[in-house]
């Protein structure tokens, strides 16, 4: 988060392989998006009273998004420049932007929010575009106004290709074009589809970052919220690792980044092994595991 990046920026390390926006917007916003966007039409009035409060110095509440979205993704960066930092997109399920203030006006309900209106799916759709253009507005003045150019911005739960060409497509009406001024896009790989078709992911990416907690889940048809089936959840499972052994060697073969920032090498030191055994380029880590886990990854470069 933005309050503890300076003192985090004091361990050793090569950069920051995971930034979430959630963080920034549910601690430091606390509003929906749609809901500053559309305030003058906000028809809960509780909502709208509040949000009168926090952006009264704003007579475009949408400007409070952006300024504080900017300064959050800003702090990060410089507290890591020039270190990488991947700054993956909002990711929110539709039951926590719901949550939001004034966002129940905006979300649907649904069963299975873990599978249904998250990540890509949301910024080409009409219905939240523009809630995403604010996300690159922000990411825009980063790195064009504050010159951190260090940030790379990464996808969540991107189904298909043509949803990551789609996201490039509003990305760049906002004035984020790949390649221009050295910026890469990634993509999270935490979908069976993204190891299946990592070829063709690779065309339209620049990197991949494993997200082994939803790649869990995935392989292993099961919800980790659910008691019932909980005890199955296991990131070491020999599907999960012959996922993620065969997304590692796609990426490499088309000479795309790869790295995880899932919980499994935090907590098993074993799967970190195997992830240095497969050549992985980066693992990101809890901030009370890095010295240990970097201690054991030395030790098996030294035996490798």
């Amino acid at each position: 988060t933005p309050d503890e990046a300076f003192s985090l920026a004091a361990i050793p390390c090569d950069g920051v392989g995971l930034a979430r926006l959630e963080f920034i917007i549910a601690n430091h916003i606390k509003a929906h998006p749609l809901a500053l966007l559309h305030f003058d039409e906000l028809q809960d009035f509780a909502a709208k009273w509040e949000i009168a409060q926090m952006t009264a110095e704003y007579s475009n509440k949408a400007d409070f998004f952006v300024d504080r979205l900017s300064q959050g993704i800003g702090t990060i960066a410089a507290a890591f420049y020039p270190k990488p930092v991947v700054v993956r997109m909002s990711d929110f399920k539709s039951n926590e932007y719901a949550n939001l203030i004034g966002g129940k006006c905006f979300e649907p309900q649904e069963e299975n929010p873990m599978i249904g209106w998250r990540g890509a799916s949301r910024y080409y759709d009409p219905k939240y575009a523009a809630a995403f253009g604010l996300e690159c507005a922000a990411l825009k003045r980063v790195r064009d106004d504050m010159g951190l150019t260090n940030v790379i911005p990464m996808i969540p739960f991107c189904r298909t290709p043509d949803e990551g060409r789609r996201v490039l497509a509003e990305m760049a009406k906002h004035g984020l074009q790949r390649g221009e001024n050295g910026l890469q896009v990634y993509v999270m790989c935490e979908i069976p589809s993204n190891v299946i078709l990592a070829d063709e992911f690779s065309e339209v990416f620049d990197g991949f970052s494993i997200g082994s907690n939803d790649l869990t889940q995935l392989t292993l048809g099961l919800d980790r919220d659910s008691a019932l089936v909980a005890h199955i959840f296991d990131e070491r499972n020999e599907g999960v690792k012959q996922m993620v052994r065969m997304v590692i060697e796609k990426a490499h073969q088309r000479d795309r980044k790869i790295g995880i920032c899932g919980q499994a090498p935090s907590d098993y030191p074993e799967f970190a092994r195997f992830l240095v055994e497969l050549g992985i380029d980066s693992i990101s880590l809890n901030p009370d595991s890095v010295l240990k886990t970097m201690l054991d990854i030395a030790e098996v470069e030294r035996i490798g």
